[in-house]
C-alpha cells in the first residue's frame, strides 16, 4: 500500500514540476531492521520520504514548488500526512539538527498521555494562520509482537532467557548484532562479516515464529519457541525519542512565511492555555529557541553599546548634557528601521538587528559632527543661534556624504538580486531605513535640542554684567 501511495506522490510531483526544472526523484520506503535504520527518517513500513532535486537553473523557486505540490497532494491524497522540508544544510544547522524551525516537545512518564497532549496541541496549531505543515512523527499503534519468556519452563529445558532471545534475533535479523564474526581474505586482506539468518520467506506467520528451534550450549536437543514463551500481538510505538533522558513526543511546525516570531508567540499562547496532565511538560525547541536567545543578546548589546557610547562622549565632551543631545539621533533612526522593514515586508531577524547596531554607530557620528563644531564656534565667541546655524550649514555636506555613500552602497544588497543574497537583505534594509530617517530628522532635532538646552547659559551670561553694574 505504501508503494502505491509513493507512486501516486511521484506522479503528482511530475505533474507540478515541469521536465525542464525537474532533475531527479528518489524515494525511500519503509525501513530494514538492521543498522541501516539509523540513517533513515522513516519510522516504519508505513512511512516514506521522497527527495526531489531541481535543475540548477530552475525557473521557479523551491518554496513555490513545495507550495504547489502540497496543494496538489491535499486535493489528490487527503488521507496522507505530509511534511515538506527544503533540504538545505543551512536550515538544518539553524534548526539545531531538527526537521522544523519549531519543535514542540511533549514529555512525560506516560507515553500515551503525552501523545494525547501532543495530538491536541497539533490540532490547535493546524488552525493557526501562517502554519504550513504540522506533523507528529511518532505513532503508538504500530502492530508488534510481544514475546514473554517463561523462565521456569526455559530453565527446566536448560535454556536461559538470553539464549532464547538470541536464537530469535539470529533467525529474524541475523547474528551480526549479538555474535559478529569476520573472515579475512588472505590474498587481499579485506574483512568480510559472516552472518547466519533464516531466508526472508521462512517466517511469514505467527505459527512459523512459534516453531523457531532454540539451541543452547547445555542442551543438545532443540526446543520450539512456543514451548517456553507466550507470544501475542500488541500495539507498539514506531520510535521512542528522548531528550535529556525523558521520552518525548515531537510536534513539528513549519511556518508558511518568514515570520517565525509571530507564529512562535501564537504557539506559546496555545501551550499556555492547554491543560496539561500531571508529570507532562511541554517545551519548544528548534531555530525559534536560538532566535529568542539572539534577540535577547542583541537587545542587551544595543543597550550596552548606547551606554558605552554615552560614557565615552561624556568623557570627551566633559558634559552630561551634550552626549544626551547626540544620542537623540538614535530614536529617529530606529523609527526609520521599523518603517522601512514594514514597507519592504521584511521581518525582524538577526540580520536586521545587526543593521540596527551598525546604523546606531553611523547616526551618532553624524550627530557628533554638529554638536562638536557648534561647541568650537561658541568657544570662539559666536552667539549660540549663529553657531548652531553655521554648524548645520558647514557640517551638512560631510553628513550627507557619509550617509549617502552608505545608503547607495547598501542598495544592491537590499535588492537581493544574487542567489543567496536574500539572507543579508534585512541588514541592508535596516541601515537604509535608519540612515534615511535619521539624516532627515537629525539636522533639525539635534540643533533644536542643543539650542533649547544651552541658550539659557547665554542668557545667564548676558544677564550677569547687568547685575554686576
Amino acid at each position: 500500500m505504501t508503494n502505491q501511495y509513493v507512486k501516486h506522490v511521484e506522479e503528482d510531483i511530475r505533474q507540478v514540476v515541469p521536465p525542464h526544472d525537474l532533475d531527479m526523484i528518489v524515494s525511500n520506503i519503509g525501513i530494514t531492521p538492521d543498522f541501516s535504520s539509523i540513517y533513515t527518517s522513516n519510522s516504519g513500513q508505513h512511512t516514506a520520504f521522497v527527495q526531489v532535486s531541481l535543475k540548477k537553473e530552475h525557473s521557479v523557486g523551491s518554496y513555490e514548488y513545495m507550495r504547489r505540490v502540497r496543494s496538489k497532494l491535499n486535493d489528490d491524497l487527503p488521507e496522507l500526512s505530509t511534511y515538506f522540508q527544503s533540504g538545505g544544510l543551512v536550515d538544518s544547522v539553524v534548526n539545531l539538527g531538527l526537521p522544523a524551525p519549531i519543535d514542540i516537545q511533549v514529555s512525560g512518564n506516560d507515553q500515551k498521555q503525552a501523545f494525547q497532549t501532543a495530538t491536541e496541541i497539533a490540532r490547535q496549531v493546524r488552525h493557526l494562520r501562517g502554519v504550513s505543515n504540522v506533523l507528529i512523527p511518532q505513532d503508538l499503534d504500530y502492530p508488534g509482537i510481544q514475546l514473554n519468556i517463561n523462565r521456569e519452563m526455559a530453565s527446566r529445558l536448560r535454556l536461559s532467557s538470553k539464549e532464547a532471545v538470541d536464537n530469535v534475533i539470529t533467525a529474524l535479523a541475523s547474528n551480526s548484532m549479538i555474535a559478529p564474526s569476520y573472515w579475512v581474505d588472505p590474498k587481499s586482506g579485506n574483512n568480510y562479516m559472516l552472518t547466519v539468518q533464516y531466508p526472508e520467506t521462512q517466517v511469514h506467520s505467527i505459527a512459523d515464529l512459534k516453531q523457531i528451534p532454540l539451541h543452547a550450549a547445555s542442551n543438545v536437543n532443540p526446543t520450539d519457541l512456543e514451548a517456553v514463551s507466550d507470544i501475542k500481538m500488541i500495539n507498539t510505538p514506531t520510535e521512542v525519542d528522548h531528550y535529556q533522558l525523558r521520552r518525548v513526543i515531537d510536534v513539528y511546525v513549519s511556518p508558511a512565511g518568514e515570520d517565525l516570531g509571530g507564529l512562535a508567540s501564537k504557539v506559546d499562547k496555545i501551550i499556555g492555555e492547554t491543560k496539561l496532565p500531571e508529570n507532562v511538560r511541554v517545551t519548544m525547541r528548534g531555530s525559534v529557541e536560538g532566535m529568542r536567545e539572539s534577540f535577547k543578546s542583541f537587545a542587551m548589546g544595543l543597550i550596552l553599546s548606547v551606554v558605552l557610547v554615552y560614557l565615552i562622549l561624556m568623557a570627551q565632551f566633559s558634559s552630561f548634557i551634550d552626549p544626551l543631545i547626540i544620542l537623540l539621533a538614535i530614536p529617529p533612526g530606529i523609527t526609520g528601521v521599523i518603517l522601512f522593514l514594514l514597507l519592504t515586508h521584511t521581518t525582524v531577524n538577526v540580520m536586521s538587528l545587526m543593521g540596527v547596531i551598525m546604523m546606531t554607530g553611523i547616526v551618532v557620528s553624524n550627530s557628533i559632527l554638529i554638536v562638536e563644531f557648534t561647541n568650537s564656534l561658541r568657544k570662539e565667541g559666536m552667539p549660540i543661534k549663529e553657531a548652531v546655524s553655521t554648524a548645520c550649514r558647514v557640517r551638512l555636506r560631510p553628513v550627507l556624504m557619509t550617509s549617502l555613500a552608505t545608503i547607495l552602497g547598501m542598495i544592491p544588497m537590499a535588492l537581493a538580486l544574487e542567489a543567496g543574497s536574500e539572507q543579508y537583505a534585512p541588514l541592508a534594509r535596516s541601515i537604509i531605513g535608519g540612515l534615511t530617517m535619521s539624516v532627515i530628522v537629525t539636522v533639525f532635532v539635534v540643533p533644536a535640542a542643543y539650542l533649547l538646552i544651552h541658550r539659557k547659559e547665554e542668557e545667564r551670561a548676558d544677564a550677569a554684567p547687568g547685575l554686576e553694574s
